[in-house]
C-alpha cells in the first residue's frame, strides 16, 4: 500500500511541476499600397504594387502553419489578406477595429498563430493593445513592409517588428 501511496505522490508531483505552456502568436500587417488616383474613394482597391506585395506576403507566410486570417472589411485589407488566406486554404474573418482584442477575439485566438491584417492606425493600436503598453506608433503612410510579431506565452508578452521587402 505504502507503494502505490509514493508512486502516486511522485506522479502527482512530477505532474503538477510541468506547466502547459500554450503560445499564441500574432503576425500584424498593413494593408499593400492603395490605388491613390481618387483622393476622395474612401475604400479603394490596391494597386498594382500592392497586388504584388499581397503575393509577396504569402510567399512570406509559406512555411509558416497560420490558424486563422483576419482583416478589416476593407477592400484594401482583403484584397491583401487574400493571397495568404488563400494559399493556406483558410476563410479571412473579418474584425471591428473598434472592438480588436476583445474577449471573444482572445478566446477564439488562444494558442493559434493568426495573421492580422489593418491599417496605419490600427495595426499598431492593435500590438499595442494585446501587450498592454503604448510601445507602437502610427505607420507611415508609405510604410507596407512592417511586419509585427507578438507571442504570448503563458504571461509573457513579446513583440518585435521586420521589414519583409
Amino acid at each position: 500500500m505504502k507503494k502505490y501511496f509514493f508512486l502516486f505522490v511522485f506522479t502527482f508531483s512530477l505532474l503538477s511541476s510541468c506547466t502547459i505552456k500554450e503560445t499564441t502568436t500574432y503576425y500584424l500587417i498593413r494593408h499593400s499600397e492603395k490605388d491613390r488616383t481618387d483622393k476622395t474613394n474612401k475604400n479603394p482597391n490596391l494597386n498594382s504594387d500592392g497586388l504584388e506585395r499581397a503575393k509577396k506576403w504569402a510567399e512570406h507566410f509559406k512555411n509558416i502553419d497560420l490558424d486563422a486570417v483576419y482583416s478589416t472589411k476593407f477592400n484594401r485589407t482583403m484584397q491583401t489578406a487574400k493571397p495568404t488566406a488563400e494559399s493556406k486554404n483558410l476563410k479571412i474573418i473579418n474584425y471591428n477595429p473598434r472592438k480588436m482584442y476583445d474577449s471573444i477575439f482572445q478566446k477564439n485566438t488562444k494558442g493559434k498563430t493568426v495573421l492580422i491584417v489593418g491599417h496605419s492606425n490600427t495595426t499598431p493600436a492593435f500590438v499595442n493593445k494585446i501587450i498592454g503598453v503604448k510601445k507602437y506608433k502610427n505607420i507611415d503612410d508609405n510604410d507596407n513592409s512592417s511586419l509585427f510579431i507578438v507571442t504570448l506565452s503563458n504571461d509573457k508578452k513579446t513583440s518585435e517588428i521586420k521589414i519583409v521587402n
